[in-house]
């Protein structure tokens, strides 16, 4: 009761910030009445996905269909959105739960696929949406930028999703975006026991803005676990990032992001330290391809690294999900990827493929802890996405030899 309290509390705070940053909502509310009528907008969306994975003494072998049925309705800039979700398992040679938990999905003698069956509630919000201000309160889908410290983690067959109030604002070039939360709730679904939600207070804020062709952000990122097996993720994360554009010649573009953040212990974590985190990408298109090449490092101090538990961890170093909790020591992750549309295959509409090389050393100590080759392909038909995913990690110092390979076909309405 404690905790719904302090949510209608956040919910009225953000509110009133909002309304006080845009003097606009109240004259825009005062249009949104009477003229409207209710729309109602089925969601329905389906996902089919083999996944086989080859990691030394284990190997997986998890065929999946994932469901996704609701509906919102909306009434000028009020809507309200409430929608399912259901994973079954036509094959289950698999591991569905990396963490010691009495259940039949858990099963140790495969390799881990972290896509349980099961069938939950998936999102139920209100929401107040217009031009400048947006208020959304209930379980909730939240991306922030690129996903790197807050995500849905959308690759998995069970999305992330957050129960909370957030609020979106602008105000000329300037926009704010502020949430709390009390609940995590994480891919495992409804089987993972205590790992099915994981509650804590949750502060999610930040700033940007953009001039000309450069855009800019301050974000922190406050993290306060309930559960003791979640308290050394506890942690107050406070950085920035910057991105840009610079003129090539031509239509040719270098764009440009670099972003800077100080992570440390929060809440009841157990531990002490004080890490950095820093991330430089450069890309640019080259005789049709799509060139990129970058550097992250999540530092480490007194033995504890920085860490991202909210994050969509799969976008990031790697993706065969060696590094989706950081070492102690650290990860330095230098990659080059080289990307291409082929607009001229007719035959597969939206053909386009994707390799990329991953250098793994450790922030401190001077290890190498390995490399990995990614590689896609895809194509739509009508309205069904198709998708052939690899992975191969190389391991040296840390981690065992692993590669994944993912076929995959996705329908939405």
């Amino acid at each position: 009761m404690r905790k719904l309290n302090h949510l209608a509390g956040a919910a009225v705070a953000v509110l009133a910030t909002l309304a006080i940053s845009s003097p606009a909502l109240a004259a825009e509310a005062d249009k949104s009445t009477g003229a409207d009528q209710l729309q109602i907008k089925p969601i329905l969306d389906a996902r089919l996905r083999y996944e086989a994975v080859d990691q030394g003494a284990l190997d997986a072998d998890a065929f999946t269909l994932r469901l996704r049925a609701g509906a919102e309705a909306k009434l000028g800039k009020l809507s309200i959105l409430a929608e399912g979700e259901g994973t079954a398992a036509l094959v289950n040679h698999y591991n569905a739960f990396p963490f010691p938990i009495a259940d039949s999905q858990r099963r140790p003698q495969y390799g881990v696929v972290s896509d349980p069956e099961n069938i939950e509630l998936n999102r139920l919000q209100l929401q107040y949406k217009s031009k400048n201000v947006g208020v959304t309160i209930g379980r909730q889908r939240i991306n922030l930028d690129d996903q790197r410290w807050v995500g849905s983690v959308g690759w998995r067959q069970n999305e992330q999703t957050f129960d909370g109030v957030r609020g979106e604002g602008k105000l000329g070039p300037v926009t704010a975006d502020l949430t709390y939360a009390i609940s995590q709730r994480t891919i495992f679904g409804g089987d993972a026991g205590p790992r099915t939600s994981i509650d804590g207070n949750f502060v999610f804020a930040g700033v940007g803005s953009k001039l000309g062709p450069v855009q800019g952000k301050l974000f922190a990122y406050l993290i306060d676990y309930d559960e003791t097996f979640a308290l050394p993720n506890s942690s107050q994360t406070y950085g920035g990032f910057v991105s840009g554009a610079i003129p090539l010649g031509g239509k040719t573009k270098l764009i440009l992001r670099g972003s800077y953040a100080r992570q440390s212990d929060y809440g009841d974590n157990p531990f002490n330290y004080a890490a950095d985190y820093w991330s430089f990408e450069a890309g640019t298109k080259l005789a049709g391809f799509n060139l990129t090449g970058g550097w992250e490092r999540l530092g480490s101090d007194n033995g504890r690294s920085v860490q991202t538990p909210l994050a969509t961890l799969h976008k990031f170093n790697g993706w065969a999900d060696i590094f989706l909790t950081t070492p102690p020591a650290g990860l330095e992750d230098a990659y080059v990827s080289v990307g291409r549309t082929f607009d001229k295959v007719k035959a597969l509409p939206g053909l386009n493929a994707v390799v990329a090389f991953h250098q793994f050393d450790s922030a401190k100590g001077g290890l190498e802890y390995g490399t990995e080759w990614d590689a896609s392909a895809g194509f739509k038909l009508g309205k069904i996405g198709f998708l052939l995913k690899y992975a191969d990690y190389n391991a040296r110092d840390f981690g065992i030899d692993t590669r994944k390979l993912w076929l995959q076909a996705e329908w939405s309405l």
